[in-house]
């Protein structure tokens, strides 16, 4: 099964806002990323607005009006401006494919834990079931642990993506190989009860290529902070069609 590449785009809107020129642009990095090969775009728009922004966000679903086969993906949390953001370009008629719901605070530095479940299910329910009347798909960012992907299911998910730093930052250690099995449990736990399969956080292309080679099912990855790392030496052409290869 194909694994699809989603580019994360906050980092280029970190940099953009350092000064006030409007570069680099966050749609020009789009295009290249998608005449590239990748198959959608990704954006995590915080409260704060410390990179991505509400504009950035309606100018990317109308970029990808152009590119009708490829998604567009905002994540973020459903208790913050998630909803509102989404809703907006649901009245704008303009496009967008999944949700991805974070349970991260407004001041967090990055994502950093999965959904508890039974704690988070009541939440949760209700924010799914509006998503899901807009006609979108909803994942949930979840820790690799089998036992809780029931649970997401129940909750109305379609799929969840699993927060991979953990195995990030066992590679190259003795721990390596624990850390994979962990999420290849993890997501056939998922795919056991009909969940579409995500993953993201910290992956680059050191240990992208042996995670969606051992861990079943990948349907799509999202990667930003390393990918945008790489293109400032590589280029984004370059970069994309390096993450592909791993994907391959």
């Amino acid at each position: 099964m194909k694994t699809h590449l989603s580019v994360n785009l906050n980092k280029v809107a970190l940099v953009r806002n350092t000064r006030h020129l409007g570069i680099p642009s966050v749609t020009r990095a789009a295009t290249l990323c998608l005449q590239a090969g990748a198959s959608g775009i990704t954006v995590h728009p915080r409260p704060d607005a410390r990179h991505i922004r509400g504009q950035d966000v309606i100018d990317l679903a109308e970029l990808l009006k152009a590119w009708p086969d490829r998604e567009f993906n905002v994540e973020g949390n459903p208790f913050h401006n998630l909803m509102d953001c989404v809703g907006d370009l649901r009245q704008r008629g303009l496009p967008v494919h999944q949700v991805t719901f974070v349970p991260d605070s407004e001041g967090q530095f990055t994502s950093d834990h999965g959904w508890r479940f039974p704690d988070d299910a009541n939440r949760l329910r209700p924010l799914i079931a509006h998503a899901k009347s807009w006609g979108l798909r909803v994942s949930l960012f979840m820790d690799a642990d089998p036992h809780a992907m029931l649970a997401a299911r129940d909750v109305g998910a379609d799929r969840v993506e699993l927060y991979t730093e953990p195995h990030a930052a066992a590679w190259g250690t003795p721990g390596q190989g624990a850390q994979l099995q962990r999420f290849a449990d993890a997501a056939r736990a998922a795919l056991k009860v009909g969940l579409g399969l995500n993953a993201g956080h910290d992956l680059n292309r050191d240990n992208l290529a042996a995670f969606v080679q051992q861990v079943p099912g990948v349907q799509e990855v999202s990667i930003g902070h390393a990918l945008i790392a790489d293109a400032l030496e590589l280029g984004y052409a370059a970069t994309v069609k390096a993450y592909l290869d791993c994907l391959a």
